[in-house]
């Protein structure tokens, strides 16, 4: 096959989605596909072994990391020279637009996949009026593509809520030997700020308002002693720089490859206080790491989290909440050991290639089945 994505975001900014989109980039030469990738200009000019197409694109105006590109950009050369047999668009917006209206042009079917919870994000930054017309936007480009894609059943319960269809999951996976305990390492342990004296707490993921990393505060300020650390940046940084800058936090940046797998494994409980995930592959990496996770009860983290079996839940927003389980696993060691070792069982089953190999199979079901010519007499 040969397979046009269109993504609104890519290298160098790093979240969720380009995880997950590099995972199948390097997949799919595995199996004898091609790709290429549109994408806002500033990305490399290749990953792996596809072909990485820049489209003029500026940044949105609340939300700077995010690049809007113009919806009338001409994509159909590039298209016509690179023949796909399908087109892919990711959490689409203005690229995924130009991607979703490619296809109908080129009659080629189209698969449009949701990543990110808008409607959730905007409520979350005090914009919940405007809920409803997000979802009506969604609508109108998803029902516009052949299958739509989400990566838990949570948020194939909220689209098709709000009338979106032709949905089936396309999950996540976790490499659990790049991530694996036995990565941990008393030096890297240091270099985040731990020490023997009290347990170890880390945070992975993007710093912006949304994930609500504040929440975290509160634990520190309950638990003398304890340490945090916080991998990854954002647009929230300097906020939560002033917020933690005189408790025992540290800021690490993001953190990639050997170093990112040792800061997981080094570290004792892994928090995740973000309440709107449509996943969070991070929870995964975490408990491949053998972390106890405590995540909220809320969003696609709840695909992989079972209360007191894969870690502990929380009350979304709710600072004691938080404070209280994460305070239970501290104490109660046999707890989170066992829930440790259950998540990592857990993620061990979560593989990437038979996630990608899944959505192979769901891209063959929408190609034309190739006719069979009646022999000759």
């Amino acid at each position: 096959m040969r397979i046009a994505f269109f993504s609104e975001t890519f290298l160098p900014k790093v979240d969720g989605i380009v995880h997950t989109l590099c995972h199948l980039l390097d997949h799919l030469p595995s199996r004898g596909h091609h790709a290429i990738l549109f994408a806002p200009a500033g990305a490399p000019r290749r990953y792996a072994q596809s072909r990485i197409h820049p489209m003029p694109a500026l940044p949105c105006p609340i939300y700077p990391e995010l690049k809007l590109a113009a919806p009338w950009a001409d994509v159909l050369p590039t298209l016509e020279q690179f023949r796909p047999d399908l087109i892919h668009v990711l959490n689409p917006l203005t690229i995924g637009w130009v991607g979703l209206r490619a296809a109908e042009q080129l009659a080629l079917p189209a698969v449009a996949s949701y990543h990110t919870d808008i409607a959730g994000f905007a409520a979350n930054w005090g914009f919940g009026y405007l809920g409803r017309p997000i979802w009506a936007a969604l609508r109108w480009l998803h029902n516009r593509a052949a299958l739509n894609l989400c990566p838990s059943r949570i948020a194939k319960q909220a689209l098709e809520r709000h009338g979106i269809e032709r949905v089936r999951i396309w999950g996540r996976g976790v490499d659990s030997e790049r991530f694996h305990p036995r990565h941990r390492s008393e030096a890297f342990r240091r270099r985040m700020g731990g020490t023997e004296a009290g347990p170890l707490f880390l945070y992975v993921g993007r710093l912006s308002h949304e994930k609500r990393i504040d929440l975290l505060h509160a634990v520190l300020t309950a638990m003398p002693g304890a340490r945090l650390a916080i991998v990854g940046d954002g647009p929230a940084r300097p906020h939560l720089e002033a917020l933690f800058a005189n408790s025992p936090a540290r800021f690490m940046g993001y953190l990639r490859g050997d170093e990112l797998a040792h800061a997981y494994a080094s570290a004792d409980y892994f928090l995740f206080p973000s309440p709107h995930e449509t996943l969070g592959n991070v929870v995964l990496e975490a408990m491949a790491s053998g972390l106890p996770v405590v995540v909220p009860n809320s969003g696609g983290v709840l695909e992989h989290v079972e209360h007191l079996r894969t870690g502990l839940l929380f009350t979304a927003h709710k600072p004691h909440s938080l404070v209280a389980a994460v305070q239970r696993l501290v104490v109660d060691k046999a707890l989170a050991e066992r829930l440790a070792a259950s998540g990592r069982a857990h993620a061990r089953q979560q593989s990437w290639a038979n996630v990608h190999d899944q959505l192979i199979a769901d891209y063959r079901v929408l190609l034309p089945t190739p006719t069979t010519l009646p022999r000759a007499a």
